[in-house]
């Protein structure tokens, strides 16, 4: 069986335009959220991107009047990623998109877009992005909720042991609009303040906005000494509910337990856990039981939410580059807004900076309709 890695990686979200100035803001506890106000007057909390910093990036390298808001980011990361790699693009070179929601802000009326060439359907998205790059192969779109970024590396290293591919160019993203804030006030689920992931305290969801890109490759040529391996993934659905989660965590249970039987490995090896952590009270509840379940409950274990929100598709896969970050840099990052343990089960929540050895982390992810991913990446 081909080994699989994620070698370069690249992240543009309210906390930088690289993975690296990304990674330092987290150990500075600096947090992307801020307060905004919603076209009715409303305030809300959530982290967005530098829409003028995105334009000027991306009138370097096309036209600021052919792109959306969210194509044009996407096409600045993996522009980032193809350039540092040095990736040769050939008809063995895969291109996968995870989102949840896409382009959906064009079907706002004050949108440049609106009513024009359907960009609000997904494979249009895939194909702005494919054919910018010249690739030969179309563009996989990946949209299953909240679990679609990791998910999306979790195919990426399948097509590539099946021999469809020997490159994946892997980018997710979300944008923050006023659809999607429509969509989760309706479930009173938004928090009043910033999100506190797994914490007593916590009032709800924060909605954030970000892009991450990764190489997903066999190909030995592009490994260097950052890169890691994915060693298992998995994904399973409990179908408990359209949009609650199982109250057993059958789905994340047994996610984790094929990613683990696939890496063959076992609870001990894995030095630390990047959960879901949305901070609404059934999921952080749910995660919790699961892991109870797994017998993890001594491994250390965070939620990025409260610094970046919840960025929807491009979450999964942001939070992995960070675990990559960690693996690198020897270093677990606390979870933001975390203060006084709100679920049954004793979670060991990573509180402040610690530095030590890290080999392999588990990332998992959960979302409407009962789905749930998980894989787990080790250091080469």
């Amino acid at each position: 069986m081909r080994k699989v890695y994620i070698t370069y990686h690249h992240i543009i979200s309210s906390l930088g335009f690289d993975s690296n100035s990304n990674f330092k803001n987290l150990l500075d506890k600096k947090t992307g959220i801020k307060k905004f106000k919603r076209k009715n007057g409303d305030d809300y909390y959530s982290s967005r991107v530098d829409k003028n910093k995105v334009d000027k990036e991306f009138s370097k390298i096309g036209d600021l009047n052919k792109y959306t808001l969210l194509e044009k980011m996407m096409i600045i990361s993996v522009q980032n990623v193809l350039k540092n790699s040095k990736v040769t693009i050939t008809n063995k070179t895969g291109l996968i998109i995870a989102t949840t929601k896409g382009n959906i802000d064009v079907l706002s009326p004050e949108s440049e877009f609106y009513q024009k060439k359907n960009r609000e359907y997904l494979p249009q998205l895939g194909k702005q992005i494919q054919d910018f790059f010249h690739l030969k192969n179309e563009a996989i779109v990946l949209s299953n909720a909240c679990v679609s970024g990791v998910l999306a590396l979790v195919v990426a290293k399948r097509l590539i042991q099946s021999n469809y591919y020997d490159d994946v160019i892997v980018v997710g993203g979300d944008l923050v609009s006023e659809f999607i804030l429509s969509g989760f006030t309706s479930f009173q689920a938004i928090s009043d303040k910033p999100c506190k992931p797994f914490s007593k305290n916590r009032t709800g969801i924060t909605i954030g906005e970000a892009v991450a890109s990764a190489l997903v490759t066999s190909d030995k040529n592009n490994i260097t000494e950052n890169s890691v391996q994915i060693v298992g993934g998995a994904s399973c659905n409990d179908a408990n509910h359209i949009s609650g989660p199982s109250r057993t965590g059958e789905g994340l249970f047994l996610s984790v337990k094929s990613a683990l039987k696939e890496a063959q490995m076992e609870v001990e090896d894995i030095d630390y856990i990047s959960a879901h952590g949305t901070a609404t009270n059934y999921n952080d509840e749910m995660e919790s039981v699961a892991f109870s379940r797994l017998n993890m409950l001594d491994v250390p274990l965070n939620s990025l939410k409260g610094y970046y929100g919840h960025t929807l598709g491009a979450s999964g896969l942001l939070e992995s580059i960070i675990g990559i970050e960690s693996l690198n840099n020897k270093t677990l990052v606390p979870s933001l807004g975390y203060d006084e343990l709100g679920v049954s089960k004793p979670l060991n929540i990573i509180k402040d900076i610690e530095r030590k050895n890290l080999n392999i982390f588990l990332k998992t992810a959960s979302g409407f309709g009962g789905c749930n991913t998980a894989i787990i990446i080790k250091k080469v």
